[in-house]
């Protein structure tokens, strides 16, 4: 049972995230080197292949993929 407001997904609860900073040295958490192919959403190593969230990144803007709600008004015929 839950207590209080807690939600099993929250995201403060999550503790640590390791996410890639850009203009930052960002240090692989998987083998520890400094070289990263950064692209809209995420950076990969280039060593280990590791793949970190961008911390600049958000779910809406330029180059996501996002559907806009549109409202649909049907006639009666």
């Amino acid at each position: 049972m839950l207590k209080g407001n807690k939600y099993p997904h929250d995201p403060a609860m999550r503790g640590y995230c390791v996410v890639y900073h850009e203009n930052e040295v960002n240090h692989c958490p998987g083998c520890g080197r400094t070289h990263w192919y950064v692209g809209r959403v995420s950076a990969e190593c280039g060593f280990c292949s590791t793949a970190l969230p961008l911390a600049e990144a958000t779910s809406r803007g330029i180059g996501t993929h996002s559907r806009g709600y549109r409202q649909v008004f049907v006639d009666a015929a």
